[in-house]
């Protein structure tokens, strides 16, 4: 790597860090995309060829999602069916389908933000 690359690297603001991984772009430059499909991390970024290779994610992306979900999931449910009593079976489509998008959108957005931190 540069010199100018790795200063770069060093001087990064966390929160714009986090951004750029949210939007799952490169987070030194915020250009290049991260991933090369739904979660795999790419080698390098295609536009300022910052290595991705070292950063490891593991579990965390996976236990912030769960815990984002269930968060927003649990006591929405439990709102709905203490304030309006409606159709269980409704219910349970609505809720298993929201149970199944959220993390689906969140899962990749905060693997990202992870990235970034590190």
């Amino acid at each position: 790597m540069s010199k100018r690359i790795i200063l770069d690297l060093m001087n990064r603001k966390v929160k714009l860090a986090l951004i750029k991984g949210w939007k799952m772009r490169c987070p030194a430059c915020g250009v290049g995309l991260l991933f090369s499909s739904y979660l795999k991390v790419r080698e390098n970024c295609p536009n300022c060829n910052v290595y991705f290779h070292h950063h490891r994610a593991d579990d965390d992306p996976a236990y912030l999602t769960i815990l984002v979900v269930g968060h927003l999931i649990a006591p929405t449910l439990l709102w709905i069916f203490t304030n309006y009593t409606p159709n269980p079976l409704i219910v349970a489509s609505t809720f298993s389908i929201a149970s199944v998008g959220l993390p689906l959108f969140l899962l990749p957005r905060l693997k990202g933000s992870i990235i970034g931190i590190q």
